[in-house]
């Protein structure tokens, strides 16, 4: 089923899911019984899963409105962990 839009001259935007290739140019508004002009959107490609929809609308807004932040965080560590295998110890380091 896909979704089509109606717009009527009265009520303005309605939505009909049909079978693809099936929608007609014009239909009956379902409030008023006038004629809605099918209006052609955009496909509706952004109706995945909240996670998905929430990582790309805040990759989208970062182009414009950046994370500010007050100071750098926290250096990373580089030192390096001596491992616990004595046969690891005579190996040269760098």
């Amino acid at each position: 089923m896909a979704t089509y839009v109606y717009r009527c001259d009265t009520h303005g935007a309605t939505e009909r899911s049909l079978p693809i290739g099936t929608a007609r140019p014009t239909t009956e508004c379902t409030a008023c019984g006038a004629t809605a002009v099918r209006v052609f959107t955009a496909p509706r490609l952004s109706l995945g899963d909240a996670t998905r929809r929430a990582l790309i609308d805040r990759t989208e807004r970062t182009a414009d409105q950046p994370d500010v932040v007050s100071s750098p965080g926290p250096r990373p560590s580089r030192r390096v962990p001596v491992s616990a295998n004595p046969a690891l110890r005579r190996l040269p380091r760098p």
